[in-house]
């Protein structure tokens, strides 16, 4: 079960697709976090999802608003990934422990092995304002992310 909205986000520190280590309180205190869980990288719905988020990446990154996505795949697979999709916000690994930061959200597939489709806009003191979680076949509708942004 995901964790509800109204809810303190859960802290993790994951490796992005750079090696660097990226830790969600990093932006307690100063940006709203739009923090987004995938299966894996190089899959159709997936990459459908993330390039939609590249093209419109200043509702996403900038100010007052930081984008993280999250798969289980290692930091290597997702530098590949990110280079070959000109992806230039952070991809963030739950490869080991293996889904760690997904089960820590409540969104962690245990018979699949990955995260389904989940994310959660966090306001800047890390509390969950607003969530949708879809199953591994449903894309998500980036539109609702504006939204729920709009909102804070």
């Amino acid at each position: 079960m995901a964790i509800e909205v109204g809810t303190k986000a859960p802290d993790f520190t994951l490796k992005s697709q750079h090696g660097e280590a990226v830790s969600l309180s990093d932006f307690r205190g100063r940006k709203n976090v739009v923090l987004l869980f995938y299966p894996f990288a190089f899959t159709g719905i997936c990459t459908g999802e993330l390039c939609a988020l590249r093209d419109e990446l200043p509702s996403f990154v900038n100010d007052d608003v930081q984008l993280l996505a999250v798969s289980n795949d290692s930091p290597f697979a997702l530098r590949v990934f990110s280079d070959q999709e000109g992806l230039e916000y952070p991809l963030l690994s739950d490869f080991w422990p293996h889904g760690e930061a997904s089960r820590a959200f409540g969104v962690f597939d245990d018979e699949k092995g990955c995260a389904v489709r989940g994310t959660f806009v966090i306001d800047t003191e890390g509390v969950v304002r607003w969530r949708v979680v879809n199953a591994i076949p449903e894309a998500r509708d980036l539109n609702e992310y504006v939204k729920a942004l709009e909102t804070l």
